[in-house]
C-alpha cells in the first residue's frame, strides 16, 4: 500500500467522515467511532461525495460545502405519500419522526420517515433526510489502497 497513492476508481479507502447541515447539526460522523472503509465506485457513498475525494491521499483532511444537487438532490414532493394505516403491520405503530423500511415493487428496501399520523392515514416522506439541504462534507483520509484487484 503506497502512502502516496491517490484515490481513484477502485481504490479501497479507509477514512473518517462527517455530514452536517450548514447550521452545524451533524447528521452522521465516524470521527468518534470506527473509520469507514469503502471501495470507490461500488456505490457505498453518493457518487458526488466519492468524486469530491478523488485525488486525495492518506493523511489529507478536507471540508467540502455541497449544494443540494451535489449532495442528496432537491426534495421531491412526489416522494411524500399518504399510506392507509391498515397497510402497516400490526406490530408497527407509526409515530412522527420514525423511520420505517418499506419494500418497493422491485423488492428493494426503501426507508421512509413518518411526518404525520392521522386517524386512518400516515404521511411518509421517502426523500433522503438530507435532500434539499446544503451539506458540509468533512473527510480525513487514513489509507488508500489501489491494489484491490477489483475491476470496476
Amino acid at each position: 500500500m503506497a502512502e502516496s497513492a491517490e484515490i481513484m476508481r477502485g481504490s479501497r479507502v479507509t477514512m473518517h467522515f462527517s455530514l452536517a447541515l450548514f447550521d452545524g447539526k451533524e447528521a452522521i460522523s465516524t470521527f468518534d467511532e470506527e473509520p469507514a472503509t469503502i471501495t470507490i465506485g461500488e456505490g457505498a457513498m453518493v457518487p458526488t461525495l466519492e468524486m469530491a475525494i478523488y485525488g486525495l491521499k492518506a493523511g489529507e483532511e478536507h471540508t467540502f460545502e455541497l449544494t443540494p444537487e451535489q449532495a442528496y438532490g432537491p426534495r421531491d414532493e412526489q416522494l411524500v405519500r399518504m399510506i392507509p394505516l391498515g397497510e402497516f403491520p400490526e406490530e408497527i405503530e407509526p409515530e412522527r419522526g420514525q423511520i420505517i423500511s418499506f419494500t418497493a415493487e422491485d423488492g428493494e428496501e426503501i426507508p421512509g420517515t413518518v411526518v404525520l399520523v392521522e386517524k386512518d392515514q400516515v404521511k411518509v416522506d421517502f426523500n433522503h433526510p438530507l435532500a434539499g439541504n446544503f451539506v458540509i462534507f468533512r473527510v480525513k483520509i487514513l489509507s488508500v489502497n489501489n491494489d484491490s484487484g477489483i475491476d470496476l
